[in-house]
């Protein structure tokens, strides 16, 4: 299981989306939000491909990134992170945490329903 940081998240969602990217296309997508430097976006795309999230392929004088994990697994295995953590597991927990503090829509209740209605 590969764990990334919200930082290397920002990246591998870039990446997701485009299907890849270069450092420098990575830091004009990022930069204006993040404030991040080119460095840092290295930094970070370094760190991911130690852990074997992202590597590339060399094009001409720039390196072109490219994801090498699955993004629905990642979510899962985030989601059960995050619910092993906040909510030992605990599905129904969560979702009525989530109720009762009025976090959900009106929609978004209804389309739960639909889901649960539906397994």
């Amino acid at each position: 299981m590969i764990r990334l940081s919200d930082a290397e998240w920002k990246i591998a969602v870039c990446l997701w989306d485009q299907g890849s990217m270069t450092i420098t296309e990575l830091t004009r997508t990022l930069g204006s939000d993040t404030g991040w430097s080119k460095n840092t976006i290295i930094t970070l795309l370094k760190r991911m491909q130690e852990k074997g999230a992202v590597s590339f392929v060399q094009e001409d004088r720039a390196k072109r990134f490219y994801p090498l994990i699955d993004r629905a697994e990642a979510e899962m295995e985030e989601t059960e992170s995050f619910l092993d953590k906040v909510y030992k597991g605990n599905v129904g927990l969560m979702i009525s945490n989530l109720i009762s503090s009025d976090k959900l829509t009106k929609e978004e209740i209804r389309e739960l329903q639909r889901i649960l209605e539906e397994d």
